[in-house]
Parts: structure tokens; C-alpha cells; sequence
């Protein structure tokens, strides 16, 4: 297995826009470096949530009906089209609602600081996609987030696996993200991989510090496939290196009411809900 083949862009360098768009189109993925956050801060984080996932507080943020915030517990999710569910657990951020006051503080701080760089790169993206393609967008692409409640900070746990891995049984299988960008920092675990254009799989940089960033599914709509939405999944690991493993991506999503193409994307984020059996 190769590693993505994806050049690491720092926001200082000049023509760092036009290097992160051609990377989205021609891969649907970016890495990104030199950003505001430190790996101090990352690892504060990994090391918050993954003591708060130890204890059995997380049963009383269990999700509620009708809502999308709080704590899924395992076999929550699958991807469109599986038949298997997920191998994780995981607690979904929003700015607007509750978190745990012991990893409030370092969540917020966190997650306002991937929304700015999430901000930032999608201005990169109105300053160099081509006119022709913006103009079959119902607004530029950093104004479909302003205002946006929307926007999830998922926290993902993957323990380690059982004994009783059913065949197919996968810790993320094989999906494409629902939302305009998403903003990675790197896991505490390699394991994440993504598919290229001729449907081979490579492993994604597992670097300290990275941020990697694909695009979704909206954006790949809202572009008419401009940017595609690049396939990719977390694999189960060797049974030597089975351990608990974290990510902390951020979605970033448009306000319901921004018309992607022939739907809104309240609309469309409501139909894929259902269809990942989250709704």
C-alpha cells in the first residue's frame, strides 16, 4: 500500500491557493501544514477525550430522539450502502450545544480554531476556482458557512478490536463525507487510506501536526463534480498494533438553506442522515 501522494501546502507560501484547489480537484483531498494549531494542542485534546471515553459518563450525553448532539455509542453508524456498522464510538460537537465541562474548554478553544482555518480555505477555493464554476454556485462557498450552526466537530474513538470480528466488519468502511470540507488533524493511530481516481487505495500521511482536508459530498454537488468526493475509509489494524485509536475531524457544513443544486442543504444532509441510519 503507497502512501496518498498529496504535497503539504503552508499557508505562507504565495500561490498556497492555488496549490490547495488543484489538490481538491485533481485528488479530492489536501494536507495542510504550518497552521495556527500546535501539536500541543492536539495532543491535549486526544488526551482529554480519550479520558473522558474511559469513563461511563459518556451513557448520560447518549443521543436523544429527533436530535443529532451528544454521545453515539457503538455499531452507530454505517456507511451508505454497508451492510456492516462501524466499529467506533464517537461524540458529535456543535457550537450551539452541550459538551462535557471537563473537555469543554480545550473543545471549544479546538473547534473555533479549525473553523477559522475551515473559513480560510474556503476562501482559497472562491478566490481560485474558475469563474465558469462559480457562477453555477447559488453563493460563494465561504458565504454558504457564514452563520452556520451546522458546522460538527465529531470526536471518534475506535477501540480495539474483539475477538469476534465479524467478516466485513470494518472500524469506518468505505464512504465519501456528506458536507462542503472536512478538516482532519492527524490521528492518534495510522489507519485512515484514500481512494484515487483509478479506485487504488493509499494510505493518508500520518505526520504530527498535519491537518488533511477532502472534500464532500455537497461541494462535490454544488461544483456539478468540479471537486469530487473522494472515497475513503479507516481499515482495521494488525493485531499487534491493536489499540485504541482517535480522530477529531470537523465538518463543515452550509446553513440548511443554501441551495446546493437541485436541493437545499438542509434537504440533502436529511436524506443522507437516513441513509447512514443516523436519523
Amino acid at each position: 500500500m503507497s502512501e496518498f501522494d498529496v504535497l503539504a501546502i503552508s499557508p505562507k507560501d504565495a500561490d498556497a491557493p492555488a496549490k490547495f484547489a488543484k489538490s481538491l480537484r485533481e485528488t479530492g483531498f489536501a494536507i495542510l501544514k504550518d497552521h495556527d494549531m500546535t501539536p500541543a494542542e492536539i495532543d491535549k485534546m486526544y488526551d482529554a477525550w480519550a479520558g473522558w471515553f474511559a469513563t461511563d459518563e459518556r451513557f448520560d450525553f447518549a443521543v436523544k430522539p429527533g436530535t443529532s448532539d451528544g454521545y453515539f455509542g457503538m455499531k452507530s453508524e454505517n456507511a451508505k450502502g454497508s451492510a456492516h456498522k462501524d466499529l467506533k464510538e464517537f461524540f458529535h460537537v456543535y457550537q450551539n450545544k452541550e459538551v462535557p465541562k471537563s473537555v469543554e474548554p480545550v473543545t471549544r478553544d479546538f473547534n473555533e480554531k479549525l473553523i477559522k482555518i475551515g473559513h480560510m480555505l474556503l476562501e482559497w477555493l472562491d478566490q481560485e476556482t474558475p469563474q465558469d464554476v462559480k457562477d453555477i454556485m447559488s453563493e460563494p462557498m465561504v458565504n454558504m458557512v457564514k452563520g452556520s450552526d451546522s458546522n460538527l466537530l465529531r470526536i471518534l474513538h475506535y477501540p480495539p478490536l474483539p475477538d469476534d470480528v465479524e467478516p466485513g466488519e470494518t472500524r469506518a468502511a468505505a464512504h465519501e463525507d456528506i458536507n462542503l470540507i472536512t478538516l482532519l488533524v492527524t490521528g492518534s493511530e495510522p489507519g485512515l487510506q484514500a481512494q484515487d481516481v483509478n479506485g487504488t487505495w493509499h494510505d493518508v500521511p500520518c505526520q504530527a501536526g498535519y491537518i488533511t482536508i477532502n472534500s464532500g459530498d455537497m461541494l462535490s454537488q454544488a461544483s456539478k463534480g468540479y471537486y469530487p468526493s473522494t472515497p475513503h475509509r479507516v481499515i482495521n489494524p494488525p493485531k499487534q498494533e491493536n489499540r485504541s485509536r482517535y480522530s477529531m475531524p470537523l465538518f463543515m457544513h452550509p446553513r440548511p438553506d443554501v441551495v446546493l443544486d437541485h436541493q437545499t442543504a438542509g434537504e440533502f444532509l436529511d436524506q443522507r442522515l437516513k441513509e447512514i441510519g443516523l436519523k
